[in-house]
């Protein structure tokens, strides 16, 4: 089941530059930040009531987040949404038709499991579902 966003995920250059506008303007609260091999990204997160901002950062130039800034420059990435049990929901959408980018639920920030639905069956919003590591079973 769906329980609530998780985080929005936003495209940034710089995590360094772009921090000032969220935590220093806007006041939010600093999480933390992580390099996430897998994904190809430096991830920072700020609190922002029950959800998080998270700005990713591509630490080279092949990975899906360098390609989206190369395409579409800086915004939005995605919306993540959590879950209690994301092989659940990954079954579920696929039941309904739509498309995962990847074959099993890959490891994300935070020690979560995370999988992306294609954004072409979801309206052109690449979702993102996303479980705590402790909660979720590996498959």
């Amino acid at each position: 089941m769906i329980e609530q966003i998780d985080h929005i995920g936003i495209a940034v250059h710089s995590i360094e530059e772009s921090s000032s506008l969220y935590r220093d303007v806007l006041g939010l609260t600093f999480q933390g930040s992580e390099v996430v091999e897998e994904q190809g990204v430096k991830v920072a997160f700020f609190q922002i009531g029950e959800a998080m901002i998270e700005l990713l950062e591509p630490i080279d130039d092949e990975g899906p987040v360098a390609r989206f800034l190369e395409r579409n420059g800086e915004g939005v990435h995605h919306l993540a949404l959590r879950c209690d049990d994301i092989n659940a929901e990954r079954e579920a959408v696929e039941q309904a038709g739509i498309r995962l980018l990847s074959d099993r639920p890959l490891d994300g920030a935070h020690g979560k499991r995370i999988s992306f639905l294609h954004p072409r069956d979801t309206g052109r919003v690449l979702l993102e579902l996303t479980q705590r590591q402790k909660e979720a079973t590996k498959t």
